[in-house]
């Protein structure tokens, strides 16, 4: 039958931890930073004291006299600070208990303390260092042994086990606890990594969010300002000559804009409103088979498009999505800032594992001294999210062009990054 473990729960509910676990909390502590540790070791210099007092009183031996017992209570109070001083408590405790032995009084009196301030210089120093204090203490035994007992060799043997056992233990407590330091180390640092991780991905998702918004609503935007624009010119170009069917076409164009750009912005609200963050949630991703509303929607606005679209195969849906959004920056651009009626050129191919995309234009090209955008940033940020590049500049002969590559292999198109 199996032992039935018990929890101590406070008066406030709360479970406290059991005695086993106190134990093994406070072996693993580091002694020089553990919580109230002179008023610990306090207590244990008098329990020591008392130990002390007691063998002297009941063990066989010669019980001290005024200056023995003056010498022997002295040995024990450097033990409140042995954890903070471990050094200087040891020569402490040593310059009383030297004289005391050599007084030959009781013998096993003192030995409880000496082996506290033995242990705790093992736990608390190098190695090197506690193998240099055992040997001088182990020395300074049988020097004291020789001169006070020189026919007590049992007793010489006895002393130098328990000091050497004591030595071994403070070792063996001090590398476990470098251990045990060493794990929580570990794994706070693994906690770290992970929290890092993160606050990289939300970064990302914020970035990719960002893009999102400022593609759509800057595409669509700027369609329904240039369509309204165009709604208002039949409207006062000719009141008395007004073509009714003209305006009904602006105002379509624009409705069907609005229509187009609540339901990506509905999409990418989704993404928003998902705790798990998953690539389902985000729904389909535009690909390249919507380039020819992009295209539509750019005369619509008034520019003069000719493109061409040529992939041999099925582009990754993250590729596809990354040109999707490069040539709707790209098109929105080139109706904002090329002037009235611009040609635009759109060409798209796919050579050597790579979509190779290029939009040109004949236009003015944005203001000079104008403020500048987000436009261009994001367009480089997604290019680089699928492993791509992307240059944008004014042409030679005037015009504006914005060129990229998009490779098509794997590593290189993580589903969803330019989602």
């Amino acid at each position: 039958m199996e032992p039935v473990q018990t929890t101590t729960v406070s008066p406030t509910g709360v479970e406290r931890p059991r005695t086993g676990e106190r134990i093994i909390a406070t072996i693993n502590r580091d002694p020089l930073t553990a919580p109230r540790a002179v008023r610990n070791d306090a207590i244990l210099a008098a329990c020591t004291a008392a130990l002390a007092v007691v063998l002297a009183l009941l063990v066989d031996g010669r019980r001290p006299d005024a200056l023995g017992w003056t010498l022997l209570l002295a040995a024990h109070v450097p033990l409140a600070w042995r954890r903070r001083r471990p050094l200087p408590v040891l020569l402490l405790v040593a310059a009383a208990v030297a004289p005391y032995h050599a007084l030959d009084n009781h013998h096993g009196a003192p030995v409880p303390a000496t082996m506290v301030v033995l242990y705790t210089v093992a736990a608390t120093s190098t190695p090197r260092r506690t193998l240099l204090i055992g040997t001088v203490v182990i020395g300074t035994t049988l020097t004291m042994n020789a001169l006070t007992n020189p026919d007590g060799f049992v007793e010489l043997v006895r002393i130098t086990g328990w000091v050497v056992a004591v030595l071994f233990l403070g070792v063996d407590v001090r590398f476990y606890r470098q251990y045990v330091a060493g794990i929580v180390e570990r794994a706070e640092r693994a906690e770290r990594t992970r929290e890092e991780e993160a606050r990289r991905r939300v970064a990302e998702e914020r970035l990719r969010i960002a893009r999102d918004l400022h593609d759509l609503l800057a595409h669509s935007i700027t369609l329904i300002g240039v369509q309204t624009s165009v709604a208002a010119h039949v409207l006062a170009a000719d009141p008395e000559r007004l073509d009714r069917g003209a305006v009904a076409k602006a105002l379509d164009d624009i409705a069907g804009t609005c229509r187009t750009a609540r339901g990506e912005l509905r999409t990418t609200l989704e993404v928003l409103r998902d705790n798990g963050g998953t690539e389902e949630a985000r729904g389909p991703l535009a690909g390249l088979d919507g380039l020819p509303d992009l295209v539509e929607a750019a005369r619509l606005a008034g520019a003069r498009v000719d493109h061409s679209v040529r992939a041999a195969g099925p582009v990754p849906p993250a590729v596809g999505a990354a040109a999707y959004r490069l040539v709707q920056e790209a098109l929105t651009n080139a109706v904002r800032h090329a002037g009235p009626e611009p040609a635009v050129r759109l060409d798209l191919r796919e050579e050597d594992g790579t979509l190779h995309l290029s939009v040109t234009d004949d236009g003015t090209g944005p203001t000079p001294g104008g403020t500048p955008g987000f436009g261009l940033v994001g367009m480089r940020e997604r290019a680089r999210s699928v492993g791509g590049t992307l240059d944008a500049g004014p042409r030679a002969g005037g015009g504006f062009q914005v060129t990229a590559t998009l490779p098509l292999t794997t590593t290189a198109t993580r589903e969803g990054v330019a989602g």
